[in-house]
């Protein structure tokens, strides 16, 4: 009997084995791009609101449809063979609808702009306004007025489709509306703010001419051309911004007289709603202090200050003041003040009402309000710093209550009234979850629940992971297993990071190891780790602010933390161990193999910074402050001055055309490697700013495992 137990589990084990060894394998495509394409769980098309209603728009089956909640009607409001009648088009699929206000909507193809009127008959499309070639930065209003840019000059085309040049500077370094004002720090997106009314037009005024040229050089044709650009470094001089004011109506454009230093930063615009008046976050260039300053939009000048904020490192604005509705004296403001990111409300007379959110968590976005309840819709980190969930706020006593269903990272869209969310989410175990929720009335429907895109592959166990700084401090991470695992044996590792500021890599999200080609390493037998550190985003002001002024050290005290861990596993082979990152993770990556050499074998560095005095001055002085205020720090960050110390492979890679971080980084690099007699491997992708996308991003990832399996197996 007992050799017939034994002969039983040994069928089962082999049964188990051959079911494993059935299950698919990662190609290098799906690992790197199958989750934006072939392995993407399913969802909803084109997903909109119609304003001022409860009517949710999608697209399916080349249909165009609504369905009005919470009664569940559905109507087809538009069919592709309709449209295509109407416009005289041959469009292969609906376009993205984009609506301007209650009954009107439009899209564009090409260059062409066409609007749809909804009627009792449904609606009539009609050529709207055709753009020309070269706009951009382009910005619609309720009004029907467009804005856009050609070139460094600003343009707008009214509501009567008379086209009407805003601006007219010759010097290509001078420019009008564009959308990289400070390098898109501040959570500056845009340059073109039509107030709310479509009356007047803020846009901001930026004179580069006196910051120093910076060559990108565009190598992929014969012979090669260079394109200088603007390229202020820390401790330069830097770009000016003023904030000028357009008048529709009376044709005259005015200049907001923001007095201060040339070279402070005018963030955060936003409008009164009676369109009286424009408010500016002005930061000094340290970035230690806020003003929040009201303007008049009619002459200019200055009105008041309504409040400051300051810091003894860095105070970032990121967002303009939210005004409530219906109300020209009450807005919200968002401030870090207590330690973490939540919400204030004020009135213009500068008096701090009270604060809204509290507690330590951060406020993610504000989403939306309603104005019959009096509550704000945001989505906050309330739950866990590794998920983000909807939430109701009373405007006037604070109360708040979470909206959605479901552990995981949510994303919602509410509708104009805020009376329901379109809501969709993934976390352990839920690959996609379309819903519609009501945000007071208890209604909840699952529109799509999407199917495990991955059911069929042969995928790792995933453990989370929580460690603790020398302060501390819990870190999270995301451990990931071969797939296979047998705990007896010693398997290589690959530490994959970022730890800078804004980014967060560790989240309840789907798939659970964060990242297929975690997955796809584990498939070939690589134990991978990563975590977030102290540096990192989404918890707070002084888990973000903990490297302030010494780049790359904190930082890498955490991940050195979980250095130590992995060494603690009995199944990780210690003298196996690889890193890898891209940006501030490759400077992370080069500051791991240079200031702490010998802990990794193999490193691959992608994009990196390698001397933070040659990187922009917003960012870096923001977490540096000027290099003549902190040389130790700058010093202590330059890897230029630590290439002798390099032990184990380094591969280096960066894009040719990369206007984020130079090029000028690694070659830099390379050359100290040549003088100090150090052997470096490098790569470069031509013709590619900072990030290598689509299917060439297939290539860099195999370079990367097979510098791994080269050095590391």
């Amino acid at each position: 009997m007992k050799h017939i137990k034994q002969l039983a589990l040994a069928g089962m084990a082999l049964m188990a084995v051959a079911a494993h060894a059935q299950k698919k394998q990662f190609t290098m495509a799906e690992a790197t791009n199958g989750m934006t394409g072939t392995l993407a769980p399913k969802g909803l098309k084109q997903v909109s609101w119609e304003p001022a209603t409860n009517n949710m728009y999608q697209v399916a089956n080349d249909t165009w449809f609504s369905t009005s909640f919470p009664d569940g009607k559905v109507d087809t409001v538009l069919r592709l063979k309709e449209l295509n009648e109407a416009i005289g088009g041959k469009l292969k699929g609906i376009p993205a609808m984009k609506w301007i206000d209650k009954g009107y909507v439009y899209f564009q193809t090409g260059n062409d702009l066409k609007k749809g009127t909804k009627t009792a008959a449904g609606y009539m499309w009609e050529n709207w306004v055709s753009l020309p070639e070269k706009a951009a930065n382009t910005v619609i209003d309720k009004s029907l007025n467009i804005a856009y840019t050609i070139d460094n000059n600003l343009y707008l085309i009214n509501k009567d489709k008379q086209t009407l040049q805003l601006t007219d500077d010759k010097d290509k370094d001078i420019t009008n509306g564009a959308s990289n004002v400070h390098r898109n720090e501040f959570g500056i997106e845009g340059g073109i703010f039509f107030s709310p009314n479509g009356n007047k037009l803020a846009y901001y005024h930026m004179d580069q001419t006196m910051v120093a040229d910076y060559p990108v050089v565009n190598w992929l044709v014969t012979p090669a051309v260079n394109e200088n650009v603007k390229y202020p470094m820390a401790g330069g001089t830097s770009h000016t911004v003023q904030l000028r004011v357009y008048s529709i109506r009376s044709g005259k454009t005015i200049t907001l007289q923001t007095a201060g230093p040339k070279d402070q930063y005018l963030t955060n615009i936003s409008w009164s709603p009676d369109e009286r008046f424009v408010f500016i976050a002005i930061v000094n260039r340290a970035q230690d202090h806020i003003w929040l300053n009201q303007y008049d939009a009619e002459t200019g000048l200055f009105v008041k200050t309504l409040f400051e904020e300051g810091s003894d490192k860095y105070a970032e604005p990121l967002h303009p003041m939210t005004f409530l509705p219906e109300s020209n004296d009450k807005f919200i403001w968002w401030s870090q003040r207590d330690g973490y990111m939540h919400l204030y409300l004020y009135n213009t007379q500068g008096k701090m009402l009270q604060q809204l959110t509290k507690s330590k968590w951060v406020v993610n976005d504000i989403l939306g309000m309603n104005k019959e309840r009096q509550q704000i819709i945001v989505a906050a980190a309330k739950e866990s710093p590794m998920e983000k969930h909807s939430y109701t706020v009373n405007w006037n006593n604070g109360n708040m209550r979470r909206i959605d269903i479901g552990a995981g990272v949510h994303t919602a869209l509410p509708n104009e009234s805020g009376e329901y969310i379109y809501d969709v989410y993934s976390g352990a175990g839920v690959p996609k979850r379309t819903m519609v929720v009501g945000t007071n009335n208890g209604y909840s429907e699952t529109l799509l629940d999407a199917p495990n895109t991955l059911a069929d592959y042969d995928r790792p166990e995933v453990r989370n992971i929580t460690l603790y700084a020398g302060d501390g401090t819990p870190l999270y991470g995301k451990l990931i297993l071969p797939t296979n695992f047998n705990e007896r044996k010693k398997y290589p590792v690959v530490v994959y990071l970022y730890n800078g500021p804004h980014v967060q890599l560790i989240r309840n999200t789907f798939p659970e190891s964060g990242n297929l080609w975690y997955e796809y390493m584990a498939q070939r037998g690589y134990v991978v780790f990563t975590m977030d550190g102290r540096g990192s985003a989404n918890r707070g002001y002084d888990f973000e602010s903990a490297i302030w002024g010494r780049l790359g050290t904190i930082e890498m005290k955490d991940q050195l933390r979980g250095v130590d861990y992995l060494k603690s596993l009995p199944f990780v082979d210690a003298n196996r161990m690889g890193v890898h990152g891209w940006s501030f993770g490759g400077f992370m990556t080069t500051s791991l193999m240079l200031r702490h050499p010998g802990v990794f074998k193999v490193g691959v560095a992608g994009g990196p910074v390698m001397d933070w005095k040659m990187y922009e001055i917003m960012y870096t002085e923001r977490y540096m402050k000027h290099p003549e205020q902190n040389p130790q720090g700058y010093e202590d960050a330059n890897l230029l001055t630590k290439v002798k110390n390099l032990q184990g492979k380094l591969l280096v890679i960066h894009g040719t055309d990369d206007a984020t971080v130079v090029w000028q980084h690694s070659i830099n690099f390379i050359k100290k490697a040549v003088d100090e007699n150090v052997q470096v491997d490098y790569f470069v992708y031509p013709g590619y700013e900072h990030n290598v996308r689509g299917k060439d991003r297939i290539h860099l990832m195999q370079k990367i495992t097979d510098y791994f399996d080269t050095y590391l197996k």
